[in-house]
């Protein structure tokens, strides 16, 4: 058994996952942007409005990955959290 991770990925199409914490909160999205991989932010206002680039992983926008892999996005940006 693998200890928990602290975030996860769900597919939403081919180019684009969204990035959950374990509680269930959208912190972001890997898009495919050419060959690369991109971590995208995304925070929530008071209004619930998106901010892009914003929330806990802000520090983290545009960190490339080779692939969605959900070990290696813990390892680059669950220490952000």
């Amino acid at each position: 058994m693998q200890p928990s991770q602290p975030l996860s990925l769900r597919p939403i199409n081919p180019d684009v996952f969204s990035v959950h914490l374990a509680g269930g909160a959208h912190v972001g999205n890997l898009k495919r942007v050419g060959t690369v991989w991109k971590f995208k932010a995304i925070g929530y206002d008071a209004a619930g409005q998106v901010v892009p680039g914003g929330g806990p992983l802000t520090g983290r926008h545009n960190t490339p990955f080779a692939a969605p892999d959900a070990i290696e996005v813990n390892r680059q940006l669950g220490g952000a959290l």
